[in-house]
């Protein structure tokens, strides 16, 4: 063989293996095919980045309004302490010559991790100099401090300061460490309205030992307390599905099924992608847990639904970081084993938390387990201050070690945000 022809047969496998892999990635949207991005995608991010159209348009520029989409309603809840209104107004049009932070990508930007800080931040920490360089002449207490600790924990957060308002520390001036009394709502466990029993069940498809597994699952779960049939699940539209999807839940479940496609659990399903498993996580997962896909059922058993194995253990199948395998060791999972396991502290507690609803329930689960979770004062209204006072919940969180630790022992540290505010107060 000569030179020649081995450089063809060269050239041959070589472009037969390259039209390979590069249609593989392209086709494989489900798993990662990350060599056509431009660079790495945000924490936030990386599980829909396969989904390109949910942010780009077809000329590869960012659609604005799917940022106002998916953090709109945050943003409304939050009262934007920066909304857009602020630097579209003409009256400050001077700010934009400073910062013009009339759209979102102008601070956040994808696929720059070279320079991506916390919470999406793709320009420089010490951004609020741009509009506040006058600011320990306005509050003598600030005097030294460097711009780049605006956003510490217990201080200020850019668009979300509901929990550290300064006439929210003061008013919380001086609460104990831990409450004398918790406020942690207790599930709510409606009384049975139409019990129904596995002789009810109008679903007769399978045979002998797996039906009555089922079946028994099934009759003692509060779904059959509360007449829900197999078909109220398994038909829709008068066809038989023997694997219900979450679309099935929303029908009864629709505020738990929405926060769920809002958060990390759910997003890559709500972006047209396959369902997360925990081997795209970014944190620790235990390897065993690798392919599991994550839909309503995999937390809520199917047919036995139960909501303890969903408040704690379904988590820790998953899950295999610091914090979570230091749980059992805390106080709050003894306070979880104390109550019963229905008024103390699980990981839903925290992460999942039951919210005050304006329907005819009294209270709805919170699904979108990162509601909270970033800048984590988020959490200290709607958590922390059920059980803890401010002062010590902005300590906890502030505190990495402790938050990694499991919150077993005390802050090492502590934010003056609470005795800053005291002391104007007092002047």
């Amino acid at each position: 063989m000569n030179t020649k022809t081995t450089a063809w047969i060269l050239w041959i496998l070589m472009t037969l293996f390259s039209s390979g892999y590069f249609s593989y990635n392209m086709l494989n949207h489900g798993e990662g095919a990350t060599i056509f991005l431009p660079g790495k995608t945000t924490h936030a991010h990386h599980q829909i980045e396969m989904a390109c159209a949910t942010c780009h348009t077809e000329m590869n520029t960012v659609k604005e309004e799917v940022c106002i989409k998916c953090h709109g309603a945050d943003l409304d809840k939050a009262n934007d302490s920066h909304p857009k209104s602020k630097f579209t107004d003409p009256r400050n049009a001077d700010r934009l010559l400073k910062l013009d932070a009339s759209n979102c990508i102008t601070c956040h930007q994808e696929h720059v991790d070279q320079h991506t800080h916390a919470m999406a931040l793709t320009i420089p920490e010490d951004y609020c100099f741009k509009c506040h360089e006058t600011i320990s002449e306005d509050r003598p207490s600030h005097q030294g401090m460097s711009f780049k600790t605006c956003a510490s924990a217990g201080c200020h957060n850019y668009h979300d300061n509901t929990a550290l308002y300064e006439d929210f520390l003061i008013k919380h001036l001086d609460e104990p460490k831990t409450l004398s009394k918790f406020n942690i709502p207790h599930r709510e466990t409606e009384k049975p309205t139409q019990q129904l029993h596995a002789s009810d069940a109008d679903f007769a498809s399978l045979q002998g030992e797996t039906k009555s597994g089922i079946l028994e699952l099934w009759s003692n779960s509060e779904h059959a307390q509360q007449g829900v049939n197999c078909s109220d699940c398994h038909s829709q539209k008068g066809v038989w599905n023997p694997t219900p999807r979450y679309d099935s839940c929303k029908e009864c479940h629709t505020q738990e099924v929405k926060g769920f496609l809002e958060g990390f659990h759910g997003m890559r399903i709500a972006a047209g992608l396959t369902p997360m498993k925990p081997s795209m996580a970014k944190i620790p997962m235990h390897a065993e847990a690798s392919h599991k896909k994550l839909d309503c059922n995999s937390c809520h058993s199917s047919h036995e639904f139960n909501r303890e194995e969903a408040s704690y253990k379904a988590c820790i199948q998953c899950h295999n970081d610091q914090h979570t395998n230091m749980y059992t060791n805390s106080k709050h999972f003894q306070t979880w084993v104390d109550s019963g396991f229905n008024g103390g502290v699980s990981c839903a507690t925290c992460h999942l938390p039951r919210l005050e609803d304006n329907s005819n329930r009294h209270y709805v689960v919170q699904h979108n387990q990162n509601e909270n979770l970033r800048p984590n004062e988020k959490m200290i209204r709607s958590v922390c201050m059920k059980c803890h006072g401010l002062e010590f919940s902005i300590d906890a969180l502030a505190d990495e070690q402790l938050i990694q630790n499991n919150f077993i022992g005390l802050p090492s540290l502590h934010i003056k945000s609470i005795d800053l505010a005291k002391a104007r107060h007092e002047r």
